[in-house]
């Protein structure tokens, strides 16, 4: 049986994404198969095919490449030494992460380490959102020490990271407020946040006084949001292409600024997945392409205006 993956021949636009297909790998040493059911598109995956930022350069010499870092699946064989799953555990994680990928797969060995256990009471696609861009939420939020009572600022609300760090700060008691489209205005209130329609007037016009900004956005957006912010107030900026821009800006304005690459931690995975199981936090699903639409996912990603998260579907 073949192994099929999606792979980046060159770098380019989307058409540069191919199926290809090998064998399914045995899992080592500590590692488990898993036959994987979705497999989450994050912008780093349209900018790595792009040909931008760190993962490419490091990749370059190594085409083609199969991206992807989140997973959720089955695990099918357990390598020796594997310990903490055993054969039909369902499973999710954040996975060879900056620069291994591997997601788009149909069958990946992983080590069990880089993986969380699904309980039954969440679904597949649901464990499929939550692992780069959950933690990337949760990373931000810890990394500006959002607290109760902080007014707090999170740009692009609606998005992949976007749609999780809200719920996580109204969670831990902030004043939510976010940036968005008019067609997500009324979903983000259902999230606890106060919204704000970006393309009405500059977020600058409509709020002062914030404690915390979470700029998932970057450049002149970010720059914009600077002005809302009161005295000493914490910066923390997730696009890395304008992170320095952003930071030098910030503290030249007298705010604690920082950029943030997101690290692995099943743990935080751990939490979410149970957060999810028992309705403390809702993941959203803009579309799940089949694997063969690859490309027209990765179009849908590059538009920048997706609710919640795009999936692959690595099974059709």
């Amino acid at each position: 049986m073949d192994n099929k993956q999606i792979a980046i021949t060159r770098f380019g636009d989307e058409d540069v994404l191919a199926i290809q297909s090998n064998s399914i790998p045995e899992p080592g040493a500590g590692e488990v198969l898993v036959k994987v059911a979705f497999a989450g598109i994050n912008p780093i995956d349209v900018k790595t095919r792009s040909g931008l930022g760190w993962a490419a350069d490091q990749n370059k010499d190594k085409l083609p490449w199969v991206p992807g870092y989140d997973i959720s699946g089955t695990v099918v064989r357990c390598g020796e030494e594997a310990v903490r799953f055993q054969v039909a555990d369902q499973v999710a994680g954040f996975i060879g992460f900056p620069l291994k990928g591997g997601g788009y797969s149909q069958y990946i060995s992983v080590p069990e380490s880089e993986l969380s256990y699904v309980p039954p009471s969440v679904t597949l696609e649901a464990a499929a959102v939550l692992p780069l861009a959950g933690q990337t939420a949760v990373q931000a939020l810890n990394k500006a020490q959002v607290k109760e009572g902080d007014r707090v600022l999170i740009l692009a609300g609606a998005g992949g990271v976007g749609h999780l760090a809200v719920q996580i700060a109204v969670a831990a008691k902030a004043e939510v407020y976010t940036t968005c489209s008019e067609e997500n205005l009324d979903y983000l209130a259902t999230l606890g946040a106060h919204a704000i329609n970006y393309n009405f007037a500059p977020v600058s016009e409509r709020l002062e006084d914030v404690d915390v900004l979470i700029d998932l956005v970057g450049g002149q957006t970010a720059l914009d949001a600077l002005k809302c912010l009161r005295d000493q107030a914490t910066v923390v900026t997730v696009p890395t292409i304008t992170a320095e821009m952003i930071c030098e800006k910030a503290k030249l304005l007298g705010f604690h600024a920082m950029g943030m690459l997101v690290d692995p931690d099943p743990e935080q995975l751990d939490t979410m997945l149970y957060m999810v199981g028992v309705g403390l936090l809702k993941t959203e699903i803009q579309h799940v392409y089949p694997m063969n639409e690859v490309q027209e996912a990765h179009r849908q990603v590059a538009t920048g205006h997706t609710r919640g998260k795009i999936l692959l579907d690595m099974q059709c």
